[in-house]
């Protein structure tokens, strides 16, 4: 308890502060509410319950928990799950909205704490359980004394304790409790961890979870100070959602990993659980391929792109085969219009001319089919479209919708923007069309 005691001094809690405990009726947060109850005496208490609706003894739980803070002074504030998504109960989900819930009380009450009674064998089943399935350095930290979420800070002081000592003292003192019976299950990973794993280190030393919490706090050291570093290079690396591939290349592996890891972090959010490290190192293989356009398929359906120095999600809409005649004005899928002018303006590969005796009319707008080839202007022969992408260094995500002008008998007549056929008449010739290529003002 010395040590519960030192680390919750360290916090410099003021008397005017609001702490929200989260209290789920159990041992632990019972032994929690009320270590923090007879603490701070000067203090406004918050005990926020969630119900899970998931066992029938949630109900009496939650009735026998609002009597306790009413006979102690304390504020009772309740949450019920009314249903889930797929109408079964999900621990993911369950812990989403416990956190969404959490969320809306620290801003009611201007909080800056959330406590929750995370114990050591908590944190000790945690590491071994990521040890096992397989994390990054952050991840092996387990469970953190403090975490900052949006606008406050989450404390976990009781990961100094075991849960059998946390038992012992509520029975002692009387703190009144309920038991989960479902915690002996197992059917459940943490449980097996729980119940066998666990408990043969204990017979080892039965302060192993001091020795995790020590693993713990040595590995989050390092982790500060690797993110330390990242933050500087993730600025310099990334600009608007897309990573430099010149400027991280040159990064030694493991910040390389780290960056690639906070990038998908900042796209995946609350589903980053669904990337794992095989995603981070087939990234930071693309990265280091000389190969200069690929896509990588990633979790819910989402691409990375590697096009030439920039490297980033796709999160374009995705556009089907198109084929529209042109009657002298069309607007395309890539919000860029082509238009009949009456006067040549430039001689750009924005504006092409040409004489309706030399092709087919009507003339129609298409995207790139395989084999595509052009007769290029002032070029002897045929060249492949797929090759005038690469030599442009037109994005791998644009081509397959990229504008292609053909003739009815479906000769490529003009790349808009890009590269004229030697039907362009424009710098000479007699022409009676000409077309401008644009982008359409909003």
């Amino acid at each position: 308890m010395n040590e519960v005691e030192s680390f919750l001094n360290s916090l410099n809690i003021k008397k005017n502060d609001v702490l929200v405990v989260a209290v789920s009726y159990g041992p632990d947060s019972m032994f929690l509410l009320d270590l923090l109850k007879n603490k701070y005496t000067s203090n406004k208490i918050i005990c926020a319950h969630v119900h899970h609706n998931h066992r029938k003894e949630s109900d009496a739980e939650a009735r026998l928990l609002k009597e306790y803070c009413v006979k102690n002074k304390l504020t009772f504030e309740f949450m019920k799950i009314k249903k889930y998504d797929n109408g079964n109960f999900s621990e993911e989900e369950a812990r989403k909205k416990r956190y969404e819930f959490f969320d809306t009380l620290m801003t009611k009450y201007n909080s800056k704490y959330l406590f929750t009674a995370h114990h050591g064998d908590d944190l000790s089943e945690t590491i071994l359980m990521r040890i096992v399935r397989g994390a990054n350095v952050s991840g092996y930290v387990g469970i953190r004394k403090e975490s900052d979420r949006a606008g406050y800070k989450i404390i976990r002081p009781l990961l100094y304790l075991t849960k059998e000592n946390i038992e012992k003292y509520c029975n002692m003192n009387k703190i009144p409790y309920a038991v989960d019976a479902s915690n002996e299950s197992s059917l459940y990973t943490r449980n097996r961890y729980r119940n066998v794993i666990l408990k043969s280190l204990k017979e080892e030393n039965k302060n192993v979870h001091k020795k995790f919490l020590q693993f713990s706090e040595e590995l989050e050291e390092y982790d500060n100070y690797i993110n330390k570093v990242v933050d500087k290079q993730y600025l310099k690396v990334v600009d608007k959602g897309v990573i430099n591939i010149s400027k991280i290349s040159g990064l030694e592996d493991l910040i390389k990993r780290k960056i690639i890891e906070r990038y998908l972090l900042e796209e995946y959010k609350d589903d980053i659980k669904s990337v794992n490290h095989n995603h981070v190192l087939k990234i930071k293989n693309v990265i280091d391929r000389n190969k200069p356009n690929c896509k990588v398929s990633m979790p819910l359906g989402k691409t990375i792109v590697k096009s030439y120095n920039s490297l980033y999600f796709d999160n374009e809409p995705m556009y089907n085969s198109y084929c529209y005649r042109f009657d002298g004005f069309i607007k395309l899928p890539n919000g860029y219009v082509i238009k009949r002018i009456d006067d040549l303006k430039d001689t750009s590969n924005f504006v092409a001319a040409f004489n309706s005796n030399d092709i087919s009319l009507p003339l129609y707008v298409r995207n790139k089919k395989n084999g595509d080839k052009m007769s290029v202007l002032n070029l002897n022969g045929e060249k492949k479209i797929k090759d005038i992408f690469i030599d442009e260094k037109v994005c791998i995500t644009r081509r397959d919708k990229y504008p292609v002008l053909v003739d009815s008998d479906d000769r490529i007549l003009w790349l808009p923007g890009l590269k004229k056929s030697k039907y362009d008449k424009s710098k000479k010739g007699n022409y009676d069309i000409i077309l401008e290529y644009y982008k359409e003002e909003n």
